[in-house]
């Protein structure tokens, strides 16, 4: 039987591992010095003023929804066609959530229905106070457009570009905040960059990157000028809000400072293997991926929709004949509405049919820098075989 080729997987050099390696030598396994170094090295290849690292792309979620003050009267919108937490991270903060349906060629939030939502909700008086755009599979969403909505209905705008590092829109960088007010990145291994877990909110603002520090460290400032009263002495520190330990380790920065100085060969390949499955798949009953002119994928995922009535299988048997032939296929996403959780909420199916239409044919093929064209191949010969 064929080895498993997996839809994705971390890459780890002996650079990244010597580096791992020194922090375990050195006095700081956490709250050291590598965290402001990997900070660094990510706010530098964005372009922007402000970064600070956590725990997991979740804690940056949930400490940027805090940092935008969503609270239990606030609202929160985003993508159906995402993982829960992009999601959640509104209700963590006691807000409401609602979606918008997405694009039929690029799967992002679809923005002439954002405009159209926003507008009844105008009306009704239901106005978002956070929107989430999510840049699936690593293809930035259209985000001047959406930054001129924020500005005619005054909400904040958290791109949650989990999928999205080495991606750019517009010729600039996925997470440069050109149009939003922050932007979270995640450091999951089957992500572009990995610290094992982990992740980063990003900001041009200031007000906002104080707030996140104090945020991701149970709301503790040591800043004397931070403080509400005098030093005790230089033990001393306040308690100004309440906060969590969504701290990343220095074990994990590291890491992450490494791979960042991989991320263009990283990029590349994954570039290249994509341009190989468009060569390869072409005349296959599926839906390629679009990619929006003003977009430069960083191609986290690579996603195929069956055309389902053109062939004798289903969609679950392409499925499960390439799971048993060792490909780990995999579906980025159930619709977060259709999940029993939300259905609690009041959500039902049809109320996103472009996303449950897409989920009932989407299939993601397996993509990551280390992926062999002999393994890409394979995957191309089983799937060819299974569809005609």
């Amino acid at each position: 039987m064929a080895p498993f080729i997996p839809y994705g997987r971390q890459s780890i050099s002996q650079q990244d591992i010597d580096a791992v390696v020194a922090v375990l030598k050195s006095d700081w396994l956490t709250q050291g010095p590598a965290i402001a170094q990997f900070e660094q090295a990510v706010a530098n290849y964005c372009g922007v003023s402000y970064a600070v690292a956590v725990s997991s792309a979740t804690a940056a979620l949930h400490i940027a929804c805090l940092a935008a003050e969503l609270g239990s009267k606030d609202a929160l919108w985003t993508s159906p066609n995402t993982f829960v937490a992009s999601a959640n991270c509104g209700l963590y903060c006691g807000a409401t959530v609602n979606f918008v349906d997405i694009d039929a060629k690029t799967y992002n939030l679809d923005v002439a229905l954002l405009k159209q939502k926003l507008s009844r909700a105008q009306q009704d008086g239901t106005l978002p106070k956070v929107v989430v755009p999510v840049h699936f599979a690593g293809q930035s969403c259209d985000m001047e457009a959406i930054s001129s909505l924020a500005q005619q209905y005054d909400f904040t705008v958290i791109e949650d570009a989990s999928h999205a590092i080495g991606g750019q829109y517009r010729g600039r960088p996925v997470g440069c905040c050109q149009f939003s007010d922050m932007a979270v990145f995640s450091f999951h291994p089957v992500k572009i960059v990995t610290t094992g877990e982990g992740g980063m909110v990003l900001t041009n603002q200031k007000a906002l990157y104080e707030k996140l520090i104090h945020l991701r460290s149970h709301g503790i400032t040591r800043e004397p000028e931070q403080m509400q009263g005098e030093s005790h002495g230089p033990w001393y520190y306040e308690q100004l809000e309440l906060g969590f330990n969504y701290r990343m380790t220095d074990i994990q920065a590291a890491l992450g400072t490494s791979q960042m100085q991989r991320l263009p060969a990283f990029v590349q390949r994954r570039q290249m293997l994509a341009d190989r499955y468009f060569e390869l798949l072409q005349g296959l009953p599926i839906m390629l991926p679009v990619q929006h002119p003003e977009t430069a994928s960083s191609w986290h995922l690579f996603v195929i929709r069956l055309m389902l009535n053109t062939l004798q299988l289903s969609h679950r048997q392409v499925f499960e004949i390439l799971r048993d032939k060792g490909i780990g296929v995999n579906l980025h996403y159930i619709p977060v509405h259709t999940q029993p959780y939300y259905q609690t909420l009041g959500f039902r199916p049809g109320d996103f049919p472009e996303a449950e239409q897409y989920y009932r044919e989407a299939i993601s093929l397996p993509l990551h820098y280390e992926m062999s064209l002999d393994e890409q191949d394979y995957i191309v010969d089983c799937l060819r075989a299974c569809l005609t």
